[in-house]
């Protein structure tokens, strides 16, 4: 597997995890902050951005291409994974 394909697997999975954040926090779950969608969008900003520096120590930043690489690799399927899975579980 290519290295990029390996960072875009790395922002797949933290786009799911990003998406079912968004969801608690965008819905009230937690009582004590209420409905809050600005919480939860920066923190899956967050999210992508230890998803990217984890991509760079696991393959090293030349591999990768720096911030610029992985930020390229990973942000779009990272973005759709994150509104897919946002959406799916506010409408259960």
């Amino acid at each position: 597997m290519e290295v990029d394909a390996k960072v875009t697997t790395i922002h797949a999975v933290a786009g799911i995890i990003a998406g079912y954040i968004s969801y608690v926090f965008s819905t009230g779950l937690i009582s004590a902050i209420g409905k809050n969608e600005t919480i939860a969008v920066l923190i899956s900003l967050i999210i992508l951005y230890i998803a990217g520096q984890v991509s760079e120590r696991i393959f090293g930043k030349e591999a990768v291409g720096g911030t610029k690489g992985w930020l390229w690799s990973g942000i779009v399927p990272f973005f759709f994974i994150w509104l897919m899975v946002w959406v799916i579980f506010f409408n259960l």
